[in-house]
């Protein structure tokens, strides 16, 4: 077992915080993108796709390449990626050009998320891992929050101000949101640079050379709980982004609030309470079952969800937060329940999960056509209680080889899970 290296801790918990920032800054933009490209609801769906779309198209590659040249190289090229992406972005920011640069985003961050989250249990140590892993969603969730209001407050600055920000000097007038592509492009620098100085060692080397193969890889994904929680990560992405997405829109189509200040100001408070939730969370895990926590969640999602869908506009604003509240624990939850139920290919393992993050391709479209389609974009985020009622069931039939641990967990049981 990798000895604890609280200093590789941090590097992932600051490495979720850049992923987070870029990921989630297409919901507060989701309008703007409507506008630019004078689009629809449907076709504005696939700026998620193409991004989303990266994780089911090469989560598996990625798992094999970081059993194969370890976490810092993946890294690496992860960042590198991820640069020339967001640069390709903002230098031509035609439709088409746009799906191409998300992709190539979206495949860096699903090179980070399968090197890290093994990354993570390994340096932290497995029966912390879901307290770990809950302080990585924290993490996420702040630079969620963060990340609408830097948007918010760029695209609220008055002419003179924008001569005086270069940062909106090398974006289009009419494209402002671009500059958050330039801030990511920053952010990536940054991290190239902190990553390539650090000492990270591989954690997961294969034992023997069918280990980390594509042979494997396929023996894994008959595994049934395998299997299962793979639809799991499908079923979480697909609600969360289907949910964040959908917030500023909603707002501005029923309840007539601007999806730039107002509406950009709810998804920032939606991700904020997805982060407060996560602080909930770190404390309910230490002192109760993992699985009960996510039942518990998952009730109080689904009357959040109804209550921000049908209530009067002052209900609504303070319910779409809620949302995001219990969603806080469910990524968390569900990925150190799936990694500590197999008991080894933990890497390969990391890859399958992750490319059910392609699920956040999927909610988007599908809301928005379905949206077109009744005239009814209300009706249509009632779609979303199909993953929320699947996440719920996981708390029923999910059994861990190593229980998360708790106040009251047994000091050989601790020292038993610890060795796993």
């Amino acid at each position: 077992m990798m000895k604890r290296n609280y200093l590789i801790v941090l590097l992932v918990l600051v490495t979720f915080f850049v992923i987070s920032f870029i990921t989630n800054l297409l919901a507060p933009i989701f309008p703007a993108l409507i506008q630019s490209y004078n689009i629809g609801l449907t076709l504005a769906g696939f700026f998620p796709f193409a991004f989303f779309i990266a994780y089911g198209v090469m989560s598996i590659p990625a798992g094999l390449l970081v059993q194969s040249l370890g976490e810092k190289k993946v890294m690496l090229i992860a960042f590198s990626l991820a640069l020339f992406g967001s640069v390709l972005f903002v230098s031509l920011p035609i439709f088409a050009v746009a799906m191409s640069a998300l992709f190539l985003i979206g495949t860096a961050m699903a090179l980070l998320q399968v090197a890290i989250n093994p990354l993570l249990r390994a340096s932290g140590g497995s029966k912390h891992f879901a307290v770990f892993s809950v302080s990585a969603q924290l993490m996420f969730g702040g630079a969620a929050t963060l990340s609408p209001l830097v948007y918010s407050a760029l695209v609220k600055a008055d002419s003179q101000a924008q001569s005086q920000n270069w940062l909106l000097q090398l974006v289009p007038a009419d494209m402002t949101w671009l500059s958050m592509y330039l801030l990511f492009a920053l952010l990536c620098t940054v991290m190239l640079v902190v990553i390539s100085v650090l000492p990270i060692k591989h954690s997961m080397r294969v034992e023997n050379p069918q280990q980390g193969s594509i042979k494997q890889s396929l023996q894994l994904f008959k595994n049934p709980t395998v299997i299962k929680f793979f639809f799991a990560i499908v079923a979480y992405v697909a609600l969360e982004q289907g949910m964040a997405n959908s917030i500023s829109v909603f707002l501005q189509t029923y309840h007539q609030l601007d999806p730039n200040t107002g509406g950009a100001q709810v998804v920032s408070q939606f991700w904020l309470s997805l982060t407060l939730g996560c602080l909930l969370g770190i404390v309910l895990l230490k002192l109760f079952d993992a699985k009960h926590v996510l039942l518990t969640f998952s009730l109080g999602a689904v009357v959040s969800l109804f209550t921000a869908l049908f209530a009067h506009t002052e209900l609504a604003l303070w319910a779409f937060p809620a949302v995001g509240f219990f969603l806080s624990i469910m990524w968390s939850v569900i990925f150190s329940l799936a990694l500590n139920s197999v008991a080894k290919g933990h890497g390969t393992v990391s890859g399958i999960l992750c490319t059910g993050i392609v699920g956040g391709a999927l909610a988007s479209p599908i809301i928005g056509a379905m949206s077109e389609l009744t005239g009814s974009l209300q009706m249509s985020l009632l779609l979303l209680l199909i993953p929320l009622g699947y996440i719920f069931s996981i708390g029923i039939w999910a059994n861990p080889l190593v229980a998360n641990h708790t106040l009251k967990s047994n000091p050989q049981t601790t020292k038993l899970a610890e060795s796993n």
